[in-house]
């Protein structure tokens, strides 16, 4: 399991219990992590294998992770679960998403530095092999996989647009609602 899934040990311990469930579900495991506060807050991103998650669904993986996480009783004291989508600015954590968002802008981090830096901006080039390809202002580049230690998708116009575009088509949202949507992004809504 990729490091960017799920960072710390206990975020690790909650996926291998978690993966599972959700998986026998239907859907895919995105990000694990355990936020601490007040109360402890167990966060899971999950999608459909084609992308995309509704809240009935997230209600689903919710029920069912609760009973699994009583039973095996990973996390001392009391903590709430938190079950969402990846959303548009989404975090790439797992290779195929470098696949899926490419020609979208990204921000990655990397463990060690590279050529004198650890982040880079630019837009997604897809993969080779086990190499996340970006291109930045010096042209394209790969970045291992195993190297990064976080990436996530740049909030942009574009992204917005082909995102809420690809749920209309798919009938996720009606023509109405993407027209109004579309104005805001192209700044013609009222402010």
């Amino acid at each position: 399991m990729s490091d960017l899934i799920a960072k710390a040990a206990i975020d690790r311990r909650l996926a291998e219990i978690a993966q599972p469930v959700i998986e026998g579900l239907g859907y895919e495991l995105v990000r694990m992590r355990l936020l601490g506060g007040k109360t402890d807050t167990v966060q899971v991103m999950a999608e459909k294998p084609e992308g995309g998650i509704e809240v009935d669904d997230c209600a689903t993986i919710s029920t069912a992770l609760s009973a699994v996480f009583d039973v095996e009783d990973p996390i001392a004291g009391e903590y709430s679960l938190e079950v969402s989508s990846p959303g548009i600015d989404r975090p790439l954590t797992r290779l195929k998403d470098f696949e899926m968002w490419e020609g979208y802008e990204a921000k990655i981090e990397t463990e060690e530095l590279i050529d004198g830096r650890r982040r880079f901006k630019g837009q997604l080039a897809g993969v080779e092999g086990d190499e996340v390809l970006i291109t930045i202002e010096e042209g394209t580049i790969g970045l291992k996989f195993e190297w990064l230690t976080d990436a996530k998708l740049v909030l942009t116009d574009e992204l917005i647009r082909d995102v809420l575009k690809n749920r209309k088509d798919a009938g996720d949202i009606d023509e109405t609602q993407f027209d109004e949507v579309q104005q805001i992004v192209d700044g013609e809504g009222d402010s």
